[in-house]
């Protein structure tokens, strides 16, 4: 990409949209403008109102533009939500004239993508792991290499269709063109991972309002994803139910004083809950607010647990485990993560950017920092297109492809 380039990641989350503008220089990426507005027409991740997510995306581009002085017309956008699916596979051709070229890596990589996918879904990304050439695996970039007999291993994500048409849909409707849609935890991981914990083994759980999204590297591939409809949302929502306050109440003695292991918390400190119906404020110890807020943490954690235990790849997570997304500021959470894994933890910022790094460098920006650095690894910026624009296209290719082969 060439330098003064500008690449914007929306990041329509359920509990708040982010847009962040990055612009592409010699060291890298600066951030340069970000906007950020409550999300309203979500939930769990998932488009639920249309016209009140639109509103958010306006607000929330309308302040990044602001702030970085330009126009913005294209964005990347995430996705996530319980129906999100991740799968590996496996693709085996034979090499063309015994050396690999481009046409071979596409090839093996469309023989591991044929897998039955039913009508409503769709494949968001196809994410290589490792090639092997004549049964020599551990193979990063094949291109060039002697042999015969390819092969690819890959991590195929899928979504639900109609959830990402809405999401270009709520994008389209305020001017703008999706270049590309990706999965949030993957973007998260690009902003918060380090190469090292990559090629070791690491787990990334990014906890948002709506959803937890977990994605487990080993040997610096993917191999496993998966969301669950859990997220800090239902937090406040026990806050609320729990000390009989209003959400917006619930959520502010959250973020103000909320602690997700009870034993850090003195026995004397104290905090004001205002009541509903008018009612008189009450004062209580901040040891119920941490007691009511653990159990629902560590059931966040027990069920990414599960789902770590069900992958079959807890023994490959040599680096522990990377927290992320708005909910991990919660004081404790590391703490009480240790505990439950039983392995390092620690939260993740965005790191490796320039510019505004103050501003972003929470937890909560690393999904929208990294759909700015995923946009910055795409070059092409083909519009995302639904299925059956998708479907003729690759037809088009596949026959140029082959008359490119024949004459």
């Amino acid at each position: 990409m060439k330098k003064g380039d500008l690449i914007v990641g929306l990041d329509i989350g359920t509990t708040k949209v982010a847009a962040i503008v990055g612009e592409i220089t010699d060291d890298g990426i600066d951030i340069i403008g970000i906007g950020s507005h409550p999300s309203r027409g979500l939930r769990k991740g998932v488009v639920i109102n249309i016209e009140s997510t639109v509103e958010s995306i306006k607000k929330a581009i309308a302040e990044a533009e602001l702030m970085a002085g330009c126009d913005i017309t294209s964005v990347y956008a995430g996705i996530a939500g319980g129906h999100i699916k991740g799968i590996n596979s496996h693709g085996i051709v034979a090499i063309k004239d015994k050396e690999v070229r481009d046409t071979d890596i596409f090839r093996v990589i469309d023989a591991a993508q044929a897998v039955a996918i039913p009508l409503d879904r769709e494949v968001i990304h196809v994410i290589p792991q490792e090639y092997v050439v004549d049964g020599q695996d551990g193979i990063k970039d094949p291109l060039g290499m002697s042999g015969v007999r390819l092969e690819s291993k890959v991590h195929i994500v899928t979504a639900a269709v109609t959830s990402a048409q809405n999401i270009v849909k709520c994008a389209n409707r305020c001017g703008l063109n999706v270049n590309d849609i990706i999965l949030q935890p993957l973007a998260s991981a690009d902003a918060v991972l380090t190469h090292e914990e990559k090629e070791l083994g690491v787990a990334l759980l990014d906890i948002g309002g709506g959803t937890s999204d977990l994605v487990v590297f080993s040997e610096g591939a993917v191999v496993h994803t998966s969301v669950i409809t859990l997220g800090g949302n239902h937090i406040t929502n026990d806050i609320a139910v729990g000390l009989r306050t209003p959400s917006a109440e619930a959520e502010r003695i959250k973020q103000k004083y909320g602690c997700a292991l009870a034993s850090l918390v003195q026995k004397d400190e104290t905090i004001e809950v205002p009541s509903v119906g008018g009612r008189k404020p009450r004062v209580l110890s901040r040891q119920i607010l941490a007691e009511i807020i653990e159990p629902r943490v560590e059931e966040i954690f027990s069920l990414i647990q599960q789902e770590v235990i069900k992958s079959g790849f807890e023994d490959r997570m040599a680096s522990g485990i990377v927290l992320t997304g708005g909910s991990v500021i919660l004081e404790g959470m590391p703490e009480l993560a240790e505990q439950v894994f039983n392995t390092p933890v620690r939260r993740g910022a965005p790191r490796g950017i320039g510019g505004l790094v103050d501003v972003v460098k929470s937890p909560m920006y690393a999904t929208g920092v990294g759909l700015v650095i995923w946009g910055s690894r795409m070059m092409a910026s083909s519009r995302f297109k639904v299925r059956d624009a998708n479907l003729y296209a690759k037809v088009k290719d596949r026959m140029k492809e082959w008359f490119g082969e024949i004459f």
